[in-house]
């Protein structure tokens, strides 16, 4: 079905071209100031920074911007399902873990060319920005913004070479059948989702998290994550919706104890271990009290309503996240990544899943 244009309109910032379409009639007004002011800060500085792995530099070098604010990205979706090597900021060269269909539920998400930065499209979802509350917080919008431009700007050699790798997971359960059942099949394809995005997802997410904060996009970053971390100890009330459930299949004798127990964690991991994306940034940009103020709401509204492996894994997480280099090679990627895996297997191992991983390079 065509979408009707309900707005369009061309901006000058600072020597870059922002076209602006829409399918939204209103709201549409704080979305395009959020983003000509993402513009003009980043085209107001030259981002430079010394960390440990040596000087970096980067600069704004888009004469385009196409921002396209629309009530759903169904029709980015259509478009990318049968040409899935478009770039996004999300997976780089490829989709994101989840593949298009998972970009249905993303806020805003960002197109763009790695080899040609003469522009990008950014996508901003309407139906997904009120479900998260962000629609009428124009601090949350620029965060968003912010974040989403901050990707291409913060490629590095890490990044390239976590577009080259592939994950291939084997994980093995006397609790449940990994191999041949429905619920099984099904649990292998959420721990691979799981791993692919905590480990090589995870480095596209903490650079360009971090250039936000380093291009003096900070607070709004900050407050985005409020948000998020809000939002989490919300949802942890819908865990005890799938407990129940997972006990009726035990009563009805469709799963084992053993098997509830290990769903129900890995539920928990899905659903909370992401967030040391969000929180690392700031301990690695030297925003200790953001980071703590951060994880103050995780330790006392989230944590304590998972199993205890998700608060231990999301420590050593965050530290493996901290300790991430921009510099590293295809081997020195593949060790760092066996070290994100380990955390994974240890929490799961202790719930009766044995997870063994290989990296192959997909080049």
């Amino acid at each position: 079905m065509m979408r009707t244009v309900k707005h369009f309109s061309l901006h000058r910032i600072a020597g870059t071209e922002l076209r602006v379409v829409s399918d939204v009639e209103a709201g549409v007004l704080p979305v395009i100031q959020a983003e000509e002011a993402v513009i003009h800060g980043y085209v107001s500085q030259e981002t430079r920074f010394l960390g440990e792995n040596g000087f970096l530099s980067r600069r704004w070098l888009h004469h385009w911007v196409t921002l396209f604010i629309l009530q759903d990205l169904q029709p980015l979706v259509r478009q990318l399902t049968p040409s899935p090597a478009l770039s996004l900021a999300e997976g780089g060269s490829s989709l994101p873990p989840g593949g298009a269909a998972a970009l249905e539920y993303r806020p805003v998400v960002n197109v763009y060319d790695l080899t040609d930065p003469a522009g990008c499209h950014v996508f901003v979802n309407r139906k997904a920005m009120i479900k998260e509350g962000y629609w009428d917080d124009a601090l949350a919008i620029q965060g968003l913004l912010a974040h989403e431009h901050a990707h291409p700007l913060a490629e590095n050699e890490t990044t390239q070479v976590s577009r080259q790798l592939n994950l291939i997971l084997s994980p093995q359960s006397e609790a449940l059948s990994l191999q041949s059942s429905d619920l099984g099949l099904r649990t292998k394809d959420l721990l691979t989702l799981l791993a692919d995005k905590l480990c090589l997802y995870a480095p596209r997410e903490l650079f360009a998290n971090e250039m936000t904060i380093r291009s003096g996009f900070g607070e709004a970053l900050f407050h985005l994550d409020q948000r998020s971390m809000a939002n989490a100890s919300l949802s942890v009330a819908g865990r005890e919706e799938l407990r129940r459930h997972l006990q009726q299949q035990v009563a009805s004798g469709n799963l084992t104890p053993q098997g509830a127990d290990l769903l129900l964690l890995i539920g928990d991991l899905r659903g909370y271990l992401d967030l040391a994306l969000e929180v690392a940034p700031f301990y690695r940009t030297g925003r200790k009290s953001d980071a703590q103020e951060l994880e103050a709401v995780l330790e006392a509204e989230v944590f304590p309503h998972l199993e205890p492996e998700v608060a231990q894994a999301y420590i050593a997480l965050r530290e493996q996240y901290i300790a991430l280099r921009a510099d590293l090679t295809p081997p020195e990627l593949i060790a760092w990544g066996e070290g994100v895996l380990n955390i994974l297997a240890e929490a799961l191992a202790e719930k009766g899943l044995n997870l063994t991983a290989s990296f192959v390079d997909g080049r």
